[in-house]
């Protein structure tokens, strides 16, 4: 190691885990199938992030898939790649999502009261 490089213990720091804060928010969405037969879940955020979401689904999704996303609040639809799906211990599916086309700005208005 030289002076270029920072310790073992920064550099976990600095590369491991997520660069963007996830908020822990329940957003309603639609989730849509863009392959045929074309099929819609209206499904909730568990957190988000600019560039994605964790959600519930009850539908497995493999890696790579391309879903569209809209928040049940007037906004456009926002296509999607699924990076993971994980089997729930009580049923359905934590789907994580991130967004390919442009970032989501999620705020008060979008939360689920």
């Amino acid at each position: 190691m030289n002076h270029l490089t920072p310790p073992t213990d920064l550099r976990r720091v600095l590369f491991d885990g997520r660069i963007e804060k996830r908020l822990s928010m329940m957003v309603p969405v639609r989730l849509l199938t863009t392959k045929e037969p074309r099929v819609s879940e209206k499904v909730f955020t568990r957190n988000v992030s600019p560039h994605g979401a964790r959600l519930v689904t009850n539908w497995l999704w493999q890696p790579g898939e391309e879903p569209l996303v809209t928040p049940l609040t007037g906004e456009f639809p926002q296509p999607a790649r699924v990076i993971y799906c994980q089997p729930r211990a009580n049923g359905g599916f934590y789907l994580g999502l991130q967004f390919t086309a442009r970032s989501v700005r999620w705020d008060d208005d979008s939360r689920l009261r």
